[in-house]
């Protein structure tokens, strides 16, 4: 009976060590009415913790309770999605208590939604939705299996005879293919669109871009050797150049202008936003470029550029328009405010969706 206290005991003891242990339970992000927002972390040992996001123009620094909660209220945020992090001890960490997490190869932030009184063009409204499948192909190109998302809109039933414009769309460098639906909330911008008869019921091809080890320019190869094949033998879909259209961001925005302007007998639309062209695809395909500007002009309906004007790229896309126009190539040229950015990426898709497949 002693030996049964005893272990009774230990095991007791054990138990309230572990619990005395575990960190409290706390909520963060929380956005509240006004749409201001408060952050918290917990830990007893750290010496400083500071908010980072692109909703701030400066960090911001927690401050600590008794307990070992930090916490600071931002003043009303501006609603859209944002990416922010924190720096513990000059580390950077996503917010351990929040599990919508950017998806992203490098940078490890987390991602609040300030909603607002109305609902935004990529907010989740009360229309027909359409699906997202995750898919896997066999790329000829790099010799192995690759992913990526395809969106098909409300009511695709690929047994109906209903055929599809598609849209192959393009993530930033050390995105992946799941950060145009999780951060660019692709889908819901194009129910939302779609609802409203703004844009076309269209399928939309989130490929992986990223091709490290393997050269930049195999990526090319790959969407027209291997993605457009595997869409056009899965899916329902139209596949001439005129219900094909090629979109991106950042590196994906400088992928976007290599497979679309070089192949311009299969892309009728070519949307870059904030292209990101220091590679040496680039600069091959276009130094000393001597298009045939009538031609391409026919056979592209929409060529646009997007950037912020506060963009790391803003010059640079500056002289990419320059030499575009230079070269008799009509395009659209659309600059806002703003820096480089996921939250102007969304409004450069919701710019393009209801200009595609006129």
């Amino acid at each position: 009976m002693k030996r049964i206290n005893y272990l009774f005991q230990v095991l007791l003891f054990s138990t309230v060590t572990v619990l005395a242990q575990r960190p409290p339970s706390i909520s963060s992000p929380d956005v509240h009415a006004d749409n201001s927002v408060t952050f918290r972390y917990f830990s007893k040992v750290a010496q400083k913790v500071t908010l980072v996001g692109e909703f701030l123009a400066n960090p911001v620094a927690f401050k600590k309770d008794t307990s070992g909660i930090w916490s600071v209220t931002v003043p009303a945020i501006k609603p859209d999605i944002y990416p922010y992090s924190f720096f513990v001890d000059s580390v950077q960490i996503a917010d351990p208590n929040n599990t919508y997490i950017f998806a992203n190869e490098r940078f490890k932030r987390s991602i609040v939604d300030i909603k607002g009184d109305k609902p935004l063009v990529h907010s989740l409204q009360n229309v027909p939705h359409g699906k997202i499948n995750y898919c896997y192909y066999k790329s000829s190109t790099l010799g192995i299996t690759r992913q990526l998302l395809v969106y098909t809109p409300p009511g695709y039933d690929a047994f109906s005879g209903n055929k599809y414009p598609v849209l192959y769309l393009i993530h930033g460098g050390s995105d992946t293919e799941e950060t145009w639906t999780k951060v660019g909330r692709a889908n819901l911008i194009a129910d939302n669109l779609i609802a409203a008869g703004k844009a076309k019921p269209m399928i939309i091809v989130m490929p992986y871009g990223n091709v490290r080890p393997a050269p930049m320019p195999d990526f090319t190869k790959d969407v027209i050797n291997d993605i457009i094949p595997y869409i056009e033998n899965n899916y329902s879909v139209l596949t001439d150049s005129k219900n094909r259209a090629v979109a991106g961001f950042s590196v994906g925005g400088g992928q976007t202008l290599n497979i679309g302007l070089t192949n311009t007998d299969k892309f009728a639309y070519v949307c870059s936003y904030a292209p990101y062209t220091a590679t040496e695809e680039f600069k091959k395909n276009f130094t000393d470029w001597n298009p045939d500007a009538t031609k391409i002009n026919k056979q592209l309906k929409l060529f646009t550029i997007s950037v912020g004007t506060e963009d790391f790229l803003y010059e640079s896309v500056k002289q990419n328009i320059a030499m575009f126009q230079e070269k008799k190539i009509k395009i659209a040229p659309l600059i806002v405010s703003g820096g480089h950015t996921w939250m102007n990426c969304k409004l450069f898709l919701a710019n393009s969706l209801p200009q595609l497949f006129k």
